[in-house]
Order: structure tokens, then sequence, then C-alpha cells
């Protein structure tokens, strides 16, 4: 059987693949994503990541519409918790496009964690922490965040009720929903919620950002 052929990372169109996202990376953006495709496809072979493995697409599903979030909400200078991060999406796509966000990852599977650490390490990020926990098991009042992200939350209710005392007064949550979860979502008690936004190149998937009412965090200030 004749030797795969090696991977030209130089013809992956990244800037293409972005561009439905209105994202106009620069070159060291560019550098980055094409480094963390290099390890993310390395390890997929070993360890569940992704079940996506064409890289353009890659770029498109995971770069493209997590950091298509910023345009939405403003993230830079923020404390941000990326909730079940699995291979770093959104948080880490976005802290390539916001180098300036205080970012913490919380990933309950070890392994996953050992590939962000990679992924951190080359890179060159700062100002990440990496928590190999769930998030129910991490005292809320501890995290302060400014935003709260979640691309992979099952169990929508037990989040927002870990959330809502693990953001700062007027923080949000960001959360990447179905169209179906979206209006249950929105059916939640004590939160409110701006319009879903649909994600580009995608009919059903949506962006929804919410906050809890300031009733609830009246009691930190």
């Amino acid at each position: 059987m004749p030797a795969a052929a090696p991977i030209d990372i130089c013809n992956w169109p990244i800037c293409e693949a972005l561009s439905p996202f209105a994202i106009s990376p620069n070159e060291d953006q560019i550098a980055k994503i094409r480094e963390y495709l290099l390890i993310l496809l390395k390890w997929n072979r070993s360890i569940s990541l992704t079940s996506i493995t064409d890289p353009v697409e890659i770029v498109g599903r995971h770069f493209g519409e997590s950091i298509f979030a910023s345009k939405l909400l403003p993230v830079e200078n923020c404390r941000l918790a990326d909730v079940g991060t699995g291979a770093g999406f959104p948080g880490l796509a976005l802290k390539i496009a916001c180098p300036s966000i205080h970012l913490t990852l919380i990933e309950s599977n070890k392994k996953k964690c050992v590939f962000l650490s990679e992924v951190v390490r080359n890179l060159g990020l700062t100002d990440v922490e990496i928590r190999p926990e769930r998030f129910e098991q991490i005292r809320p009042e501890v995290v302060q965040a400014n935003i709260i992200t979640s691309r992979a939350i099952g169990e929508f209710k037990q989040h927002l009720r870990w959330s809502a005392n693990a953001l700062v007064r007027r923080g949000h949550v960001m959360l990447w929903v179905g169209a179906e979860d979206s209006t249950r979502i929105v059916q939640i008690p004590a939160w409110t919620w701006q319009p879903a936004v649909r994600i580009p190149d995608s009919q059903r998937r949506f962006i929804l950002i919410g906050r809890p009412i300031d009733e609830l965090h009246s009691r930190k200030e």
C-alpha cells in the first residue's frame, strides 16, 4: 500500500473557509489555526475529538462558528469560561481571535485536557486555565466569569443554575444550540434572552445569548 500523501497545510484555504462568518484573520491567527489543525488531526487518530476530518470543514464548523460569536457580544478583555470545551471550541478559537481573553477551559475528559494543554503550549497562549472537572464539581462563586460559553451541554437547566452563580453581574451565557433546544431554553424562568442568531452556512443551528435577571445577582452586591 503506498504511503499516505503528506499534508500540505499551505494549501488549506483558511481565509476562504472563514469568509461566510465575515472573519478576516491576520497572519499570526492564520498560523495559529494551521498549527492547531495539525495537532487536532494528529490527536484525532487516537482519541475522539471531532467527527469531522476534512481540514477546511473543521475551520468552518469549529473555528468559524466559534469566532462568529465575537461579532454578537464583545469578548475583549473578558473573563470567559468554556464549559465542556472538548477539543477547545469555542474557547480556544475565541482566544486566538481575541488574545486579551482570560480563559478557563472546563473539560472532564482527562485525555482531552492533555490535548488542550499541548495546543496551548504549542500556540504560546497565555492566561489560559484548564480544569479537568465537570462543571458541577466547581464552586460557581470562584469562577466569576463575564461570559460562559458552551457548545456541548445537554442538561440546560442544571447548566443555567450553575451559570447564574458563576457569572458576574450582567454577565452572559452563549450557547450553540439547535432550533428545538433554542425554543425550550428561552422558556426557562429567571433568564432573559436575545433573539437567537442563525449560524452562517447552517439552517438549524443557532447561537443563543442570555443573562440572569438582575434579581438573581442582587445578593452579590
